[in-house]
């Protein structure tokens, strides 16, 4: 039986979960060199979030981070999460502009992407494998796990295999929520390596407690590889400790080959970077405790942090039970959709809609963006909704029962003439597509930066490089 394969996520998701994605390249420099050397299957640097929290909120340009992560990691594969026809943001975009940001993407130095679709509907995902495939990137399809009447192992199989027949080149078990007991992953690790020939990846969070043992259980019923983060940014709502991981195995014949004293060198430096976040407040120690109310309300690390957040600008943090109680009811609504972005925030949002102005009676206010879910704009929801219920949400819209990138005009173009005059790289368009107005204002402050840097200005005027 061949070893575990290790996904290390601290340069991504381990602190998207954490601390709000928040980590700067200059806070990675110092330790990527080690990382290197450790011999890891690959290394989640990209994607998710990272993208829109760079230009939003550290002033970086993601496809720099990049370029500078690659320079210093030239032995390990680099990966990326992508989320289908979203690309990195939270609206399908045209085909043209998915297929450019491939080609950028694996010309900056991504290796292996993982591509979902929030609804897991395959034709959200066609144009995606397809355009990997043809820059030479390692397909990697995920399954968003989740659990209701109408999700079962055998249909989750049924959809890997069919991720497979569209040119996957490994399947991911993408468990979002930490949603996965130990025994329902070996039985669903089993059901889905029955039916496909090519490596599964276990993605599991920690939230509920549960990481360690459903790895392992899933590693017994012959999972390929797993996602773990170094110690200081894991648990909570991250990932499971990798060198607990790694040290569990060693000896059996799932060993990883990793060394520990490897792993130590890498752990210390996040040691430091753990407690400068939880010092400013960056990490929020309700994120780290064990929370097994996961399971019953399916909510992702991030979501919650964005109720709570809702809730407090509203004046309502009390009603935070009241909207998780709720958020299951829409989900049932709305056809279960499985809870990640972007329905996770569509879900949530129209939840804490009904809790705060329960008065008016529940979907006396819709958010377009609940309102494009029940009409099929993100695709086909896992059960079909019912109907006086879409009539209650979008009256006598019409119901999009297509791939619905096929009605998205060719958007590059467009895009060419709107970043013109910003544009320093051909990368500059991907950004401008995916957030305009965050681009632009990062873009005017690189401008302004590379001005006073050339001595034209009073360095000195408050601007400074995060």
């Amino acid at each position: 039986m061949p070893k575990v394969y290790i996904t290390e996520t601290v340069l991504r998701d381990a602190h998207q979960s954490l601390a709000a994605t928040r980590m700067t390249t200059e806070e990675m420099l110092p330790i990527l060199d080690a990382m290197d050397e450790v011999g890891y299957y690959s290394v989640e640097a990209w994607g998710g979030a990272t993208f829109d929290a760079c230009l939003r909120f550290l002033k970086e340009d993601p496809w720099a981070r990049l370029r500078t992560i690659k320079d210093h990691m030239k032995n390990t594969k680099l990966q990326m999460l992508f989320r289908g026809q979203n690309i990195l943001g939270y609206r399908h975009y045209a085909d043209d502009v998915v297929e450019y940001f491939f080609q950028k993407s694996i010309a900056n130095g991504i290796d292996i992407i993982r591509i979902f679709d929030a609804l897991n509907d395959p034709r959200n995902l066609e144009t995606a494998i397809k355009a990997t495939i043809k820059e030479g990137g390692h397909v990697q399809a995920a399954i968003s796990y989740t659990t209701s009447p109408f999700h079962t192992n055998e249909g989750f199989a049924s959809y890997a295999k069919q991720l497979e027949e569209m040119g996957a080149h490994s399947i991911c078990i993408k468990d979002m929520s930490g949603l996965l007991k130990p025994y329902e992953a070996y039985q669903l690790v089993k059901t889905i390596k029955n039916t496909v020939k090519i490596p599964v990846n276990l993605h599991c969070h920690y939230t509920a407690g549960l990481g360690s043992m459903t790895l392992l259980k899933a590693i017994e019923a012959g999972v390929d590889n797993v996602d773990t983060a170094i110690s200081p940014l894991a648990m909570g709502t991250s990932h499971t400790p990798t060198e607990s991981l790694v040290a569990s195995l060693q000896g059996t014949p799932y060993d990883t080959g990793l060394d520990l004293a490897k792993l130590d060198v890498v752990a210390k430096y996040f040691n430091t970077i753990r407690e400068k976040y939880i010092a400013s407040g960056l990490i929020d120690p309700k994120v780290l405790k064990v929370d097994v109310n996961a399971l019953r309300y399916q909510v992702p690390g991030g979501m919650l942090s964005n109720l709570i957040s809702q809730l407090k600008m509203a004046g309502k943090l009390d009603k935070l039970n009241d909207v998780l109680e709720e958020v299951a009811n829409v989900r049932r609504d709305a056809g279960y959709p499985p809870l990640v972005t972007p329905t996770s925030q569509i879900v949530g949002t129209q939840a804490v809609n009904n809790v705060i102005f329960a008065e008016e009676g529940r979907y006396a206010r819709v958010t377009k963006e609940f309102k494009a879910l029940v009409r099929g704009e993100y695709g086909r929801c896992p059960a079909a909704i019912d109907p006086d219920f879409k009539k209650k949400i979008i009256g006598d819209e019409e119901i999009i029962d297509y791939r619905p990138a096929d009605k998205i005009a060719p958007e590059i173009d467009s895009l060419r003439k709107r970043v013109a005059p910003y544009q320093e790289q051909d990368e500059d368009l991907l950004s401008l597509a995916l957030f305009e107005q965050v681009a632009i204002k990062f873009f005017d402050w690189r401008k302004q930066q590379k001005y006073n840097i050339d001595g034209n200005a009073d360095s000195d005027n408050g601007i400074h490089s995060v």
